[in-house]
């Protein structure tokens, strides 16, 4: 929690400004008491009018005063706070953006999501309360007390014995919830698991009958995040109770030993009345302090969790001096490449060699599970190799800048992803400058412009989060549209064609010719006829190559990509 406090140096003209204006606010507050004192021992005793009218403008100006200190100190507090907490969520999602797919699955989305949202949000909580009461409480205690000392010796020690008995209480109960609230915060990760995982997976669930199957198990979850929330907040209900039973004891003992001493003449009535508006200052603070420490224990595991993402370094990094590779050519090498996932007992890929050059289709096809979308991942480094190298135009990826490897690939994933927007929008994602005449093309190109066409707003048709209203063969469109929107020296379609009809995909690949023939391309599918025309074949099975060369001669020499092609046409068909 200290650490990340540390950030709040870069607002220290604001939070000094809040500190000295919470001095004014507490020396008004503890001033006004002792005039308060003077006018009933002086003026009302006196019976000195003009004194009391005196003494009664100072009162209403200290009380302006404070009461302009204590505005502006909010106005300022809640400027620091949350500047402070946008740059601390700035810094959260830059990081994580930084994570490669290894660091998410170690932490989860779910968690990611609770913790730039849910943690952050008890951490602010506590910075703004700390900058509106940390200040405040300590010096209105320390304040009070002097003042109370200085009214009667004797009557403050009452008020020692309250604040011990107040402090006992406070560590008692911050170690006791402390546990709880780290539980709390793991709790509300799995709750938000378990929501995600059903409101993204609707359909599956009401296809397969499963809605009361999933109700139960987020009741179970809920219930489980529920009654840890009750015994923390069971533990914590308990304080205010205590407080104020100790502020009623206190009043009491206070009137009653200073009636003994207004009876033997050794105090008077006003500083009596002083000395309780002193008292309860005190006991307030203690208070305000007691509300700060009631949610520390939950900000700290907070603060922890946020720690946890901040210190996490990817296993992808970017080599100290990249090298600078030559634009334009494209040659894309994979020499006895091997690949195993983190807490794998074996290779997901293994001695992996090929070479691509431009103006050539490399096509891979295998069994699902025979490491297809493993190679295509390894390209664009959202993976590194445990053994051997992947070189373009002859230089280790590892050894260039992750932004200048991406520059130039264009990648249709597995999943057509599209992003809430408009069409145009996410057409222009990887490249703000593209004009229309370019969109226009490589619509035409994917085949899109036909759907996009009988749209009412045509390339300003707003799209929904995932393409939800889209089709999987028009998201799939829009994707490969995507990826040639800028010219690319590699381009990868990640079995992009397998939602498009027959015609469709033979249309779009025959438009794609033109377009891809200076580039290096690389096509991963399950269909045969999509590949069938490449340049080279690679054959997997069980991550390893099995065969590699053209359609005809692999249909002569090579079993498993002669069953993977017999099992998709006739045999005439496929020759």
């Amino acid at each position: 929690m200290i650490r990340l406090l540390k950030q709040m140096k870069k607002y220290k003209y604001q939070v000094l400004l809040v500190v000295i204006l919470t001095f004014i606010q507490v020396i008004a507050e503890l001033y006004l008491p002792k005039l308060m004192a003077d006018i009933v021992n002086i003026g009302i005793k006196n019976q000195d009018t003009s004194f009391i009218l005196r003494v009664g403008i100072v009162m209403l100006v200290i009380t302006l005063l404070g009461t302009l200190a204590a505005v502006f100190k909010m106005y300022f507090s809640a400027i620091a706070s949350a500047s402070f907490i946008k740059d601390l969520r700035e810094k959260l999602f830059k990081k994580i953006q930084g994570f490669s797919p290894g660091e998410f699955d170690e932490i989860g989305t779910s968690s990611l999501i609770t913790r730039t949202t849910n943690d952050i949000t008890q951490i602010q909580n506590v910075v703004i309360m700390g900058l509106r009461m940390m200040v405040r409480a300590p010096l209105m205690a320390v304040g009070g007390i002097l003042m109370a000392v200085s009214q009667n010796a004797g009557l403050s020690l009452i008020l020692l014995v309250v604040v011990v008995v107040l402090g006992v209480i406070i560590g008692v109960l911050a170690n006791l919830t402390m546990p709880l609230f780290k539980v709390l915060q793991i709790k509300t990760d799995n709750l938000n698991r378990v929501l995600r995982e059903s409101l993204t997976g609707v359909r599956v669930i009401r296809a397969f009958n499963r809605t009361e199957y999933e109700k139960g198990k987020f009741d179970v979850s809920n219930k489980d995040l529920t009654d840890t929330s009750l015994k923390v907040n069971k533990m914590m209900i308990t304080i205010m109770p205590l407080i104020m039973l100790l502020l009623n004891f206190t009043n009491i003992a206070l009137i009653w030993f200073g009636a003994i001493r207004i009876d033997t003449g050794t105090f008077l009535i006003g500083d009596l009345m002083a000395f309780i508006q002193y008292a309860m200052l005190i006991l307030f603070s203690v208070i305000m302090m007691t509300m700060i420490f009631i949610m520390i224990p939950r900000a700290s595991a907070s603060a922890q969790r946020i720690i946890e993402v901040l210190d996490m370094e990817s296993m992808i990094q970017d080599p100290e001096k990249p090298i600078d590779v030559a634009a334009g050519k494209g040659v894309l090498e994979f020499r006895d490449v091997c690949f195993r996932y983190a807490g794998a007992e074996e290779n997901a890929l293994s001695h992996i060699t090929f070479r691509s050059n431009p103006g050539e289709v490399t096509a891979i096809i295998g069994s699902t599970g025979s490491g297809k979308s493993t190679i295509v991942n390894m390209i664009p480094r959202f993976f590194d190799p445990c053994e051997g190298s992947i070189l373009i135009n002859g230089i280790d990826i590892r050894n260039m800048s992750q932004s200048d490897l991406r520059r130039r690939i264009g990648l249709v994933p597995q999943k057509a992803l599209l992003f809430s927007g408009t069409i145009k929008e996410n057409l222009v994602f990887g490249d703000d400058s593209l004009d229309m005449e370019r969109i226009f093309e490589v619509a035409e190109i994917s085949q899109s412009k036909e759907f996009i066409d009988s749209m009412e707003q045509q390339f300003d048709s707003v799209i929904s989060q995932g393409g939800t209203n889209l089709s999987g063969g028009q998201k799939q469109r829009l994707s490969i549209a995507r990826a040639m929107a800028s010219k690319r020296e590699i381009y990868i379609f990640d079995d992009s064609f397998s939602a498009l009809d027959f015609k469709t995909d033979a249309k779009l690949r025959e438009a794609l010719a033109s377009e891809i023939k200076d580039s290096t391309v690389l096509i991963v599918s399950q269909r045969v006829n999509t590949i069938m025309n490449a340049d080279r074949i690679i054959v997997l099975e069980k991550g390893e190559m099995v065969g590699m060369g053209r359609h005809k001669e692999l249909m002569e020499t090579n079993q498993v990509y002669r069953d993977i092609v017999l099992s998709q046409m006739s045999e005439e068909e496929s020759a």
